[in-house]
């Protein structure tokens, strides 16, 4: 079944939303890799009714009146990724989950690399929310659209840095203020 898109601005960026038949199969980024998901020759149709449905729920999204979205969608992969990719549904909104607790919420607590991998390849990003999952120190870790875009999704639900981060972005600021002062000669 082929494939049709439609491309549009967001706060992270510009976003192809593709839709297989009549349900969204991904939500690619401005500089995806074209190997990353796999969906074969794509058609524009900015009139496709799920798409039209899905850019509005995403535009409620950032404007921070959404916090779940209501569209059919069609995963395209492997039974394992697509046990994850169900799994990143059931991240509520404002929370997060480790790589390790979603291996073990599929029942495969040793597959934690694997689930990593599967998250890296989730073609539904935002609506599969992959920006949930973060390392089991508390940190960002690699994402598709990129830690900026992932640091302002999660800032957009309300989901602080973890404290090292904290205290480093803390620390440059603090750093940053001192250079100022010291320029403006009024730090004493």
């Amino acid at each position: 079944m082929h494939c049709v898109c439609k491309i549009m601005p967001s706060p992270v960026g510009e976003l192809t939303l593709v839709a297989r038949g009549d349900a969204l199969a991904a939500i690619l980024w401005q500089d995806d890799k074209p190997t990353r998901v796999r969906l074969g020759a794509l058609r524009e149709d900015g009139a496709h009714p799920v798409l039209l449905r899905v850019q509005q729920q995403l535009r409620e999204y950032f404007a921070g009146t959404r916090q779940q979205f209501e569209v059919p969608l069609d995963f395209g992969g492997t039974d394992f990724q697509k046990q994850v990719w169900q799994a990143l549904l059931t991240i509520p909104f404002g929370q997060t989950r480790s790589y390790g607790e979603i291996a073990r919420q599929i029942g495969k607590p040793a597959a934690v690399r694997a689930v990593g991998a599967a998250n890296g390849r989730n073609p539904i990003s935002i609506i599969a929310p992959c920006h949930r999952v973060i390392g089991a120190s508390g940190a960002l870790t690699g994402f598709a659209g990129g830690l900026e875009a992932k640091q302002t999704l999660l800032a957009l639900e309300g989901i602080a840095l973890s404290s090292a981060q904290d205290a480093q972005k803390t620390g440059l600021a603090t750093r940053r203020a001192r250079q100022v002062d010291l320029a403006q000669g009024t730090l004493f």
